[in-house]
Order: structure tokens, then sequence, then C-alpha cells
């Protein structure tokens, strides 16, 4: 084809390298845009809260110091527990105000047989774990990412003020793990502590001395979810340890805050006659009789739906074991066997509080002492 002769070819040339140019002059600031945006979602949005316990290490990369995960993350890495994040060097909670769950529980539910028999707790949670249970009974929201959970956001002072309106007595931190929400969890249990609403953790325990000690003073009742009396069982099934539960459960006997343990009995894992009794005796030698130890019909979830539940008569018979070890107070639960929803005085063996599901009726309780006089321990008032 020929080209007219009114063009100029040097002109058009110099219009298309013009256009070049500008084209890749525009490409250049778009990619500068896209990473200054990039930068400033590294540093920690409004909506993330400054982690407490961990250490800045070389390369912008930190330690979390919560829990026995100890875990070491790069920038834009997020924790074991799903919760905690490395922005740009600083560690932040990626669930700090943001509730997943929130109802108003009777405090049997926890289970506390001995807190504030009969009254309601005012419960929430937020996402993520710090162990990964096969069996557990919360994965929804324990095992998934804050992004993958519808969620609610309450500042400490709208949940302690809802609290209050609900007519809850106390407010529990519970369904996840509360440890990996640390500084949430903090903040509201100050407010509420000032406010004079009881505060309760239902807690693995997985947790470092130093922020448990920090928190102690803050709480009024602590329950262990004690997944076992075995080393393996903890590896292989929550992958965590044993040793530092059993470590967090002193430390809180030890600082006068009310403790109460349950384990979920699973069958053929956990629920052997030598762990139990090995359970039963180590409560009693460290944390003595009066601690109350619930045992729970264990249900298929998450991971284990192809393993049975629990049978009524091994829950009952784990009750009969710790009894016989000299515990005071055990209880049994999911399953229907009255006397072990029932709290007996000790001595005279009556029936003094007596529980049918999630609900309490009251023989002669007063002031947490049996007609006797004899004293049951817990927190009454």
């Amino acid at each position: 084809m020929k080209i007219p002769s009114f063009i100029n070819l040097p002109i058009i040339k110099k219009i298309f390298a013009f256009l070049f140019l500008i084209l890749l002059i525009g490409s250049g600031l778009l990619l500068i845009g896209q990473r200054e945006r990039v930068a400033r979602s590294e540093r920690p949005p409004e909506k993330f809260h400054t982690a407490l316990f961990f250490d800045k290490l070389s390369n912008r990369m930190v330690q979390c110091r919560l829990c026995p995960n100890q875990c070491i993350l790069s920038p834009g890495q997020i924790g074991a527990c799903k919760a905690r994040k490395n922005i740009d060097g600083t560690l932040v909670s990626m669930v700090y105000g943001q509730i997943a769950s929130q109802h108003v529980d009777p405090i049997e539910k926890k289970p506390f047989f001995h807190v504030l028999p009969g009254a309601t707790a005012f419960s929430i949670a937020t996402t993520g774990c710090n162990m990964q249970c096969l069996f557990c009974q919360n994965w929804e929201i324990s095992q998934r990412f804050p992004t993958e959970v519808s969620t609610t956001a309450a500042t400490p002072q709208q949940v302690v003020d809802e609290a209050a309106a609900s007519g809850a007595r106390a407010i529990a931190f519970t369904y996840n793990e509360p440890t990996i929400a640390y500084e949430y969890m903090l903040d509201i249990a100050k407010l509420a502590h000032a406010r004079g609403i009881k505060t309760l953790v239902v807690s693995n325990g997985y947790i470092e001395p130093k922020p448990l000690k920090e928190l102690l003073p803050y709480i009024n009742a602590y329950k262990i979810d004690f997944k076992g009396f075995d080393e393996d069982f903890y590896r292989t099934m929550t992958r965590g340890k044993l040793q530092p539960v059993l470590e967090s459960m002193k430390t809180i006997k030890q600082t006068g805050v009310w403790l109460e343990v349950v384990t979920l009995l699973i069958t053929g894992q956990n629920d052997s006659d030598d762990q139990i009794r090995s359970l039963s005796r180590w409560v009693k030698d460290n944390l003595g009789p009066d601690v109350p130890l619930h045992f729970s019909r264990f249900f298929p979830q998450y991971k284990m739906l192809n393993t049975p539940p629990t049978a009524d008569a091994r829950v009952i018979r784990a009750r009969t074991i710790a009894l016989n070890e000299g515990l005071k107070y055990v209880y049994s639960g999911n399953i229907a066997y009255p006397d072990g929803e029932t709290t007996f005085c000790p001595e005279s063996k009556q029936p003094i509080i007596v529980r049918q599901g999630m609900f309490t009726t009251f023989n002669g309780l007063e002031n947490g002492a049996c007609a006797d006089g004899e004293k049951i321990p817990g927190i009454w008032n």
C-alpha cells in the first residue's frame, strides 16, 4: 500500500514516542501509588491494636511472648493463633474490639458450679486459638481467621455497659480461647472490676506466666479446659504442651483466683482409668481437694466426626475415681446423671445445690455454708 506523500513519517514517529513516554510515566506513577498503598497497609491500621508481650528482632521480625507457642514472625506474617500479626516490625492484635459471638448464658454453662449459682454471665468471644484441637467444640470461630468470621465492633466500655444493662452479674471470656485477645480481655476486665462486675475466663490455660500474673488481679474465676493428663495427647491432639497448662493452674490457685477444671473425655484417647487417677491425684496434691473437677461427655466434632460419643458410664466412672482419690467436688457434664450435677456437703453428704440442666435449686446454702456450718468454697455473692 502506498503511503500518501502528505504524511510526514518522522513527525508521526515523534508523536508515538511521546505517547509511549506518557504511558510509561503514568505506569510508573501507578506503580509508585500501589507501593505506597502497600506500605500504608503494612502500618498498624487504627482497627489493629498494638499487642503486649513481644520482642522486636532484627529485620523487622518479632517474637510473641504471650503463650508457649513463642511465634517468630516476619513482616506480614500471622501467628499460629490466627489473631496476632507482625505489621512492619510491630505485633498487633487483629481481634481487639471485634466480637464474633455474644450471649447471656447461665453461669453453669461455662461450667462454673461454685461461682454465683443461678446467675447469668454476659459471654463474649473473638476468633482464633493458640491450640488446634482435633475435637474442638467451637471450631467455627476458634479455628478461623478474623476475616473469615462476621464480627461486631465493640469497645471495652461498650461491652461493660451492655453487660450491666443485661442484668448479668459477670462477664465471661469464653467460646474461643480468650488468651489470644489478651489486650481486649484485660481492658474489659479492668473496667468491669471497677464497676463491680465479676469477670470469668474459660481458657485452655496455654499462656506464659508473666501475662497471666498481670491479668489475674482483674479476674474473679478461671476455668481451665484441661485436655488430658498425657504429653503425647497434648502434642498430637492439640499441638500444644502439657507442662505450661499445669503451671498455669498452679499460678491461678496460688494467687487466690477461684479455679475450676474440666476435662472432655474422648473414647480411647484420654479416658483411661490411669489417666483419670493421675489427673485426680495431681489436682489434689497441687491444687487441693476443694478445687472442683468436671468430666464432660464428648460428642463428635470438627476433625473427629468418626469418633463415637463417650459412653455415659465412662463419665460416671471417671467421677467415681476422682472422688475415691479424695477430691471433694467432682461433677459430670453432657449426661443425665443427677448426682453428677449436685453439690453435696462433704461431711453430711446432704445435697446443698441441686442442678437440672441450667436450673438450680438451693437446699439451705447460707453464705457459702451448709446447715451444719460446713463451708463450701467458691464465690457465692
